[in-house]
């Protein structure tokens, strides 16, 4: 059980890690977009949603190898680490 729990651990890391960038600059840009929205009171939708798409799919394309590499790794840690307990 122990190893199990390990795996699930490093598992949660392994998502903040990969997803914690992602996040943070959808964050910052949609903070960002807001501000501009109530200074310059445009209500339109698109223009904060057009900005956060434009960076989840720049994020994506630059973090994506990465992100595939680290995941990969931690599968076949995973696997190995639970198969040799059973």
């Amino acid at each position: 059980m122990n190893d199990v729990s390990a795996v699930a651990h490093e598992g949660f890391t392994l998502l903040g890690a990969t997803g914690g960038p992602l996040v943070l600059g959808l964050l910052v840009v949609g903070v960002v977009m807001g501000i501009f929205q109530a200074t310059t009171q445009i209500n339109d939708p698109a223009v904060s949603f057009l900005p956060r798409l434009l960076v989840a799919i720049l994020g994506s394309y630059f973090m994506g190898g990465w992100v595939v590499e680290r995941c990969a790794k931690y599968l076949a840690s995973a696997i190995e680490r639970i198969a040799g307990g059973a």
